[in-house]
């Protein structure tokens, strides 16, 4: 193993024992970057408020890394006082449908999109700012990547930029000012400008950029002139317990289902499927892991289709890899609005190396779909495609009946983790 010549700095927010998708690209960078000899020091909250916990996560952190913890001060865990159930939501990204928002949910959000901006952790960025100064000069480090969402950490970076004059890379999973949810945050114009003029300045101040999908490439060269590197989520080796393979014809959805991911197209040829087919009716059954939102759940009840549903909730990321694989089908959902076809779903690469065939619904033109087809790994449709998808499920079904339901994916290894962070290291000075 060669001794690390070069250190770094991360600035994240999620960091375990957080649980979800946010979670799982700096972990993996981190875990990889002392094999390309660079020492990450990985710098997080000491009492973050974290909508999902995954406690086993904490065993998956180097024992290489350094990681600093300093306290912060979140509105989230003021505001569980107020609300318990809407924050939870609220930070987790689930924001109920306008019509059906309670007064307490739409203050809530009122006072998120325009108090506290660009987001809920922006008090953490004066005192971490105050703290990092001093570990660097002390550490001798020279380069700073600051990691968004939440997009409050890039301010960080920019006042260590302007303080230290430090090699400052951006890294957005997520888009800032064009994310779906950005416009249900009841933004006054006053607001919407801030933030707009925040981004652009982060844009045009750090050294680099690097975004997870050619969409916010695209979108992001019109806003700086820094360079723009593309470096998509992926997946790693993860040692799986394995399961039996589910007896029943599931088709398996992991991760959140917000009220406007909700597939009614998707729901409705199933629901078609069951009326046509005994044997697809008898075999048949809709596994959900994660949070569903009641507009879903409505949908679902409104196609015939809660009969057919296993709810399982939140699971740690092992358990859910578990149900993945034993699957016998995969669902991949994106929002049906042209603010998510930059979104490349981190879970996504999960999916590609757990043998199972994919179902992927998005918008037109989204970035996934050509990884999916590319890869080989099942068939993308935009929500206008209800008898393809159809089809397609029929034929999952019968070669699922015939014991032949298998996948034969193509050039994955450019997706995995440590092949990622090879791409990563390339982009740091010398």
């Amino acid at each position: 193993m060669n001794k690390p010549t070069k250190k770094v700095l991360i600035v994240s927010y999620y960091w375990p024992p957080a649980g979800g998708p946010g979670v799982q690209r700096w972990l993996k960078f981190v875990k990889y970057l002392p094999d390309f000899a660079v020492e990450p020091h990985v710098y997080v909250p000491e009492n973050p408020t974290y909508p999902l916990v995954d406690e086993k996560l904490v065993a998956e952190v180097s024992e290489k890394a350094i990681i600093l913890k300093q306290p912060i001060i979140e509105p989230y865990g003021l505001a569980a006082f107020l609300s318990k159930k809407n924050t939870k939501k609220i930070s987790s990204g689930i924001i109920t449908h306008k019509k059906k928002q309670s007064f307490v949910e739409r203050a809530m959000l009122w006072v998120r999109g325009n108090l506290f901006i660009p987001d809920a952790r922006v008090l953490w960025v004066k005192p971490s700012v105050q703290f990092l100064k001093k570990y660097l000069i002390e550490n001798q480090i020279t380069t700073v990547i600051t990691t968004g969402p939440p997009h409050s950490l890039h301010l960080i970076g920019l006042e260590l930029k302007k303080d230290l004059n430090v090699h400052w890379i951006t890294d957005f999973r997520d888009p800032w000012t064009t994310i779906g949810y950005h416009k249900e945050l009841k933004l006054s114009h006053r607001a919407a400008q801030k933030h707009k003029k925040l981004e652009k300045e982060v844009l045009k101040s750090c050294d680099r950029v690097i975004v997870t999908s050619p969409t916010t490439k695209k979108e992001f060269k019109n806003l700086t002139d820094r360079p723009i590197s593309v470096i998509t989520n992926g997946y790693d080796v993860e040692n799986i317990k394995s399961k039996p393979m589910d007896e029943k014809f599931t088709v398996a959805h992991i991760g959140s289902l917000l009220s406007e991911r909700n597939p009614k197209v998707l729901w409705e040829a199933l629901s078609e499927l069951i009326e046509e087919n005994t044997a697809f009716a008898e075999a048949f059954q809709l596994k959900l892991i994660g949070a569903v939102s009641s507009e879903v759940l409505d949908s679902l009840k409104e196609e015939g289709l809660e009969a057919y549903c296993n709810l399982l909730g939140y699971m740690s990321h092992e358990e859910a890899l578990q149900e993945q694989r034993c699957s016998q089908v995969l669902l991949l959902i994106e929002i049906n609005s042209q603010d998510t076809a930059c979104i490349i779903p981190g879970k996504l690469f999960e999916y590609m190396v757990s043998d199972r065939p994919i179902i992927a619904l998005g918008p037109e033109n989204a970035d996934f779909s050509q990884i999916v087809t590319a890869t080989n790994t099942g068939k993308f449709f935009t929500y206008k495609d209800k008898e393809a998808v159809k089809e397609y499920v029929l034929q999952l079904f019968e070669n699922y009946r015939q014991g032949s339901l298998k996948v034969y994916p193509v050039g994955l290894q450019q997706y995995s983790r440590k092949a990622l962070t090879q791409s990563l290291v390339s982009l740091l000075p010398e």
